[in-house]
């Protein structure tokens, strides 16, 4: 028995999934490190540190159970993996909205990490509907969505936090609601029962799942690659709201602003020139140009020193959005049909634990260097570093593609 062919309603809600996470996402940003002050009662500087604790919880948990999701979508299918997912995101939000105090936040989010697979679904998803040599497009088109979804999320959510901290999160779960009943009408499965394979508990581990990835060429360096660049990337969710406000004085507004400014762009990159891209100069050199671009956009950030210095720098950093749907496109490829949702699944755990380790060293780092009695005060500590460190990302991209030219796509010259 076939998996009945996918409608357009069905792709579109998985595009339309992953915009909403990013919306919800986006949303909360811009007042998160005022609610933290608000329940826990301290200063900006103190918020940071525990903002970045609480990312850690989340991607703890993604780390831990993201392989899961994803090989249980092989087993069971994508659908009911992925209405789950969007389930838990409304329970973290429902949590934050009502949150009495810092501990509720961190229930909150580590029930968004227990059931936030829904991006590794997706990518799954579009596996199964789309062919090899199309999937870097599509993935493209799935960062796009996250691109428009930091233009909305964080917009509104600068403009909703005037109202108070807590109304963006009450938005958040609404959306995430009416997602849950718009995909339980109209998503379908897409992987066949007789293209599923049985449930391993080995390789539903993130650890097993790296060691599985050792049967394909190429793989795991390709994953140290985004291990690395995730690390050094996730500086700015884990300080960007704090180091505006404290480098640049921003109001919550103007928070939401730049992070909407910076999803605009990114989503022009990724939805309108990496197919393009991709057909004329290849997946590699693509992704290269992509490392290239983050490794001056996070240097920029801390030797710029006004607002429209900031604002050129957010066009230059866009092109850093092809990485990741550059790198998931090749490593794709490298892997059988069958083990789709296993390779999303642990991409995803090696997505969150560079994550939850770089979230945590980045906070703790700029919380440092602001504490009154710090030998260098300075806000921008945590960019230089973070540009230090894809330096290594970008050199290990090349070496890996030296030595594995198979797994490069060149495009049309």
């Amino acid at each position: 028995m076939q998996a009945p062919a996918p409608s357009r309603h069905a792709v579109t809600f998985v595009l339309i999934t992953v915009l909403l996470d990013m919306v919800g996402f986006g949303l909360i940003m811009p007042v998160l490190p005022g609610l933290i002050e608000e329940v826990q009662g301290v200063g900006l500087a103190d918020a940071a540190f525990i903002g970045g604790w609480m990312l850690f919880a989340f991607s703890i948990m993604q780390f831990a159970f993201s392989p899961l999701m994803g090989n249980l979508s092989d087993r069971f299918g994508r659908r009911p993996l992925l209405l789950l997912s969007i389930f838990g995101l409304f329970v973290d939000y429902l949590f934050s909205a009502f949150a009495p105090s810092v501990f509720w936040l961190f229930v909150g989010r580590v029930v968004a990490g227990l059931c936030g697979s829904s991006y590794v679904i997706a990518n799954a998803y579009i596996a199964d509907v789309t062919p090899p040599e199309g999937r870097a497009k599509a993935y493209g088109l799935m960062g796009a969505a996250f691109g428009v979804g930091f233009v909305l999320g964080p917009a509104i959510g600068g403009l909703l936090g005037e109202f108070g901290t807590r109304v963006p999160f009450f938005v958040a779960a609404g959306l995430a609601a009416c997602n849950l009943v718009y995909g339980w009408f109209v998503l379908p499965e897409t992987l066949a029962p007789e293209k599923r394979r049985a449930f391993e508990w080995r390789r539903a581990n993130p650890f097993g799942t790296l060691a599985v990835f050792r049967r394909y060429s190429g793989v795991l360096p390709l994953c140290g690659v985004l291990f690395i660049y995730f690390f050094a990337s996730s500086v700015y969710p884990a300080i960007w709201p704090f180091w505006g406000m404290a480098k640049f004085d921003w109001s919550v507004a103007m928070v939401g602003v730049s992070l909407a400014a910076f999803g605009l762009i990114t989503a022009f990159f990724q939805g309108v020139l990496t197919g393009p891209l991709v057909a004329r100069f290849g997946e590699y050199r693509v992704a290269l140009f992509g490392l290239i671009i983050a490794v001056v956009s996070a240097a920029g950030y801390g030797l710029v020193g006004t607002l429209a210095g900031v604002l050129i720098l957010l066009v230059i950093h866009g092109p850093e959005g092809f990485v990741h749907p550059m790198l998931t496109a090749m490593l794709s490829r490298a892997v059988p049909e069958d083990a789709q949702g296993e390779l999303q699944g642990g991409l995803s755990s090696v997505m969150n634990i560079a994550m939850l380790l770089g979230t945590v060293v980045f906070s703790q780092i700029f919380g440092h260097f602001m504490q009154p009695d710090a030998i260098i005060q300075s806000p921008d500590v945590a960019m230089y570093v973070a540009a230090a460190v894809l330096v290594l990302a970008l050199g290990l991209f090349v070496a890996t593609a030296r030595a594995h030219p198979q797994g490069q796509s060149r495009g049309v010259d």
